[in-house]
């Protein structure tokens, strides 16, 4: 690997020096941390993370023989875990520990587990061929390049809507969880592996859900679980939501979901549209979707704004133009959401915020 040369010094202006240096150091950040995503996802993958967050001191041969993995391998780790400051070493001993406060950011001993974000970094990273590709030919990236990906938004939907679901998220639209203790009819548009639904149905028996998704990997994970869990009051099915507006059945349903579920669909217009068509009289459609402004200088405040645009271009934006679609990103925007939900039918429409998810924004949508 090359040397990273350093360019503060070749500058003559001092302003111009103090720029460049002050950027290259961030530069050299930016690579650090990005080395340090990957090994956490190694970290998180393998069970190394979880490993160490219950356990004393131990040297590398003691960690590798718990966790089943090759000592070479876990001891590199360990060397980049020290560099970081992530993990804590005695060169006296040997030993290496996961000191508790980062443990509660990067295992389940905490309120969120961070670590699973960095997985995000290999799975886009892998696909890079493929969107140098289509940035010099057009077209996309098909959702089957990424094995992956259900799975980790199913990580990232664990810590972001189910922990709220109940006590914040449900309770925007008023009136809501007493409808769903006496018994309505609930869809979830682009459910992915069905986490929400489920933990619904199984707290409201009464009602009856039904989840779409197009990945079949998906839909199959969902029925196995919801089969395992005895939750009959629960379908999925394959579908794909890009004529929606033609084929939804009319007034089905009394409440239409969808988490993180529009910015990358072929055709957003289409799927609301249908949403707006299958809400019965009274319905109301709760949506999350990512916090952002539709015009860019506005997110350069954004405390997530580069890692989501990076995942637009290398996910959300790139699989929706493979399917022939609109391409709308990941970053779309709460300006560019609300003239969609208004061109599609809704005109009450209250967005909210929550404390714990500084990610998304919450639309509460009526006809």
């Amino acid at each position: 690997m090359c040397d990273v040369p350093t360019l503060g010094a070749q500058e003559t202006s001092t302003g111009a020096a103090t720029t460049t240096e002050a950027f290259e150091a961030r530069l050299v950040e930016a690579l650090n941390a990005s080395g340090l995503m990957l090994l956490l996802s190694l970290g998180h993958r393998t069970g190394l993370l979880a490993a160490m967050a219950e356990a004393p001191p131990e040297t590398s041969e003691a960690l590798a023989t718990r966790t089943e993995l090759d000592e070479r391998y876990v001891r590199e780790w360990l060397g980049g875990m020290v560099a970081s400051g992530v993990v804590e070493t005695d060169p006296s001993t040997g030993t290496y520990w996961l000191p508790q406060e980062h443990a509660l950011l990067l295992t389940d001993k905490g309120p969120a587990n961070l670590a699973v974000y960095s997985q995000f970094i290999a799975i886009l990273g892998s696909v890079e061929d493929d969107v140098v590709r289509c940035f010099r030919e057009g077209g996309g990236v098909p959702y089957s390049r990424y094995p992956r990906f259900q799975e980790v938004m199913a990580s990232d939907s664990g810590q972001t809507v189910l922990p709220a679901l109940f006590d914040a998220i449900l309770p925007l639209a008023e009136g809501l969880t007493e409808r769903l203790e006496r018994g309505i009819r609930v869809l979830d548009c682009a459910c992915g592996r069905g986490r929400a639904l489920m933990a619904m149905a199984q707290r409201y028996p009464a009602s009856r859900f039904v989840g779409y998704d197009l990945s079949q990997e998906a839909i199959d994970w969902a029925r196995r679980e919801a089969d395992r869990a005895g939750l009959a009051n629960l379908t999925f099915e394959v579908r794909d939501l890009s004529d929606f507006d033609e084929t939804a059945e009319p007034e089905a349903f009394d409440l239409v979901t969808t988490f993180d579920g529009i910015h990358d669909q072929a055709r957003p217009r289409s799927l609301l549209r249908g949403i707006r068509r299958s809400l019965a009289p009274g319905g109301v459609y709760l949506v999350q979707d990512i916090h952002a402004s539709s015009h860019h200088h506005l997110d350069r405040e954004h405390p997530l704004g580069t890692m989501l645009y990076a995942v637009s271009v290398s996910h959300c934006m790139t699989v929706s133009l493979a399917q022939g679609g609109e391409g709308l990103g990941t970053m779309w925007g709460r300006e560019r959401a609300l003239a969609y939900l208004e061109e599609a039918g809704f005109g009450d429409i209250a967005v909210h915020q929550l404390e714990h998810d500084i990610q998304n924004d919450y639309f509460v949508c009526h006809p």
